[in-house]
């Protein structure tokens, strides 16, 4: 009796893997790219992935070794500044999710050309490549919490919520933060477009994210976590009060919100919200053996916020892991991977 009901489950799972849609996550190489095609390929679904060089075995090998890779997994390539270059990766699908983000390996010298342009016009030429697809249900398009707190003129006893944007003025007049820039502009030019050619779009907002990186190669946000645990406190004192979030849950967002019919809109996707003293408290009492300090340099005339996540738990997602657990998985995956001495 257990066999047959064991036999029956396996059809019944086997069955609703084949009847999973196919789906196209651009940037699938990196940090959040590749947790998400790892849960989509658990959950059973189809998937396209763009990289700039499918044939770069170094940069692609931790996706062909998910579950589910070699069955359901597709590697195509794709170019974020080349117009008509994802058409073939996007047709046939019934979601894209759109994670890429266009990689800056030095300062630049021209922010706006070098960051602001390739972000905004990355993210219409995926949307001109899924106006032509007549299969497609909805794009996730991953934006970040950024887009909603760089901004001066808010109550910091309210939490901020998803009809906050971020001051374009603020952004270009402090400089530093053109990647938030970016970030904005390229949400509101992925909203402008998907009114006007009525594509169903919803954005994640995701704020910090700490987890295990599947990359070998750590990406900007994973490499400065690895400075924190080292000792290393720059980037971090400059975010001054932070959200954070685990990878796994940002994955498990996305999908939420693409399969749920009723979802639409900006979804902000953080678990707590940190000033700096309060990350460095928790984590030089948690791990001791590694050079955390107790505290950071205080920043001036940074506001206090909150974020306000109950838009995303009125769809039904419920216990974000909390700060320890982000920082346990983190720890573990940089140790096994070499960035991290166990001792």
């Amino acid at each position: 009796m257990k066999e047959e009901r064991n036999s029956k489950r396996t059809r019944e799972e086997r069955e609703m893997e084949e009847n999973r849609g196919k789906v196209c996550v651009t940037g699938a190489s990196g940090f959040l790219a590749s947790w998400l095609i790892k849960r989509l390929l658990l959950s059973g679904y189809r998937v396209t992935g763009t990289v700039r060089d499918p044939e770069n075995a170094k940069k692609v090998a931790h996706l062909w070794r998910l579950e589910g890779a070699k069955e359901r997994l597709v590697l195509v390539k794709g170019d974020l500044m080349e117009e008509g270059s994802f058409d073939d990766a996007i047709m046939g699908c019934e979601g894209v999710f759109h994670t890429a983000s266009p990689v800056l390996g030095r300062p630049a010298s021209d922010p706006k050309a070098e960051i602001l342009k390739p972000a905004v016009e990355g993210t219409l030429n995926v949307l001109r490549s899924c106006k032509k697809n007549p299969f497609l249900k909805r794009v996730v398009l991953t934006s970040s919490s950024s887009t909603v707190r760089a901004r001066e003129d808010f109550d910091p006893n309210v939490p901020l919520d998803e009809s906050s944007w971020s001051s374009e003025m603020l952004c270009e007049r402090l400089k530093k933060i053109w990647y938030v820039l970016s970030k904005t502009l390229a949400e509101k030019a992925a909203w402008k477009f998907c009114e006007e050619n009525e594509i169903d779009l919803v954005t994640v907002l995701p704020s910090f994210v700490i987890g295990p990186s599947l990359p070998p190669e750590l990406c900007s946000t994973a490499a400065d976590v690895l400075g924190l645990l080292k000792g290393e406190t720059q980037k971090f004192e400059w975010h001054g009060r932070m959200g954070y979030v685990h990878i796994d849950d940002v994955a498990l967002c996305h999908i939420l919100v693409y399969e749920r019919r009723n979802a639409q809109g900006r979804y902000l996707c953080s678990s707590t919200v940190l000033d700096n003293d309060e990350l460095a408290s928790i984590l030089s009492a948690t791990y001791p053996a590694l050079p955390i300090p107790k505290r950071f340099h205080k920043l001036d005339n940074r506001p206090s916020y909150d974020l306000n996540t109950s838009k995303l738990e009125g769809l039904g997602f419920k216990n974000f892991r909390s700060i320890r657990e982000m920082f346990d998985d983190c720890i573990a995956s940089l140790v096994e991977q070499g960035h991290l001495s166990s001792s």
